[in-house]
């Protein structure tokens, strides 16, 4: 969160990507430091113990949350795949 704050002050859109296990931290982060606009893209945990194969499928699953973070139309995680 706190480089996605640091590039977004900076004027560069930024998809930050949290796991579901630490998506409310990463709320109370965003809050802590003034962002309340900065949508995180959720993936599901684990990311570190999971087979390639895995992780393509997590990173497919993301992409679309990170297209809609950069052109402002993901305001809250709830859509599909989003905790």
């Amino acid at each position: 969160m706190h480089d996605g704050f640091s590039l977004e002050t900076l004027g560069v859109p930024t998809a930050v990507i949290v796991t579901t296990t630490f998506l409310h931290e990463a709320k109370v982060q965003r809050a802590a430091l003034g962002m309340a606009g900065l949508a995180p893209v959720v993936i599901e945990h684990p990311s570190s113990s999971i087979s390639e194969d895995e992780i393509k499928a997590r990173a497919a699953d993301a992409l679309g949350q990170v297209v809609k973070v950069w052109q402002g139309d993901l305001a809250e995680p709830g859509g599909a795949g989003v905790v």
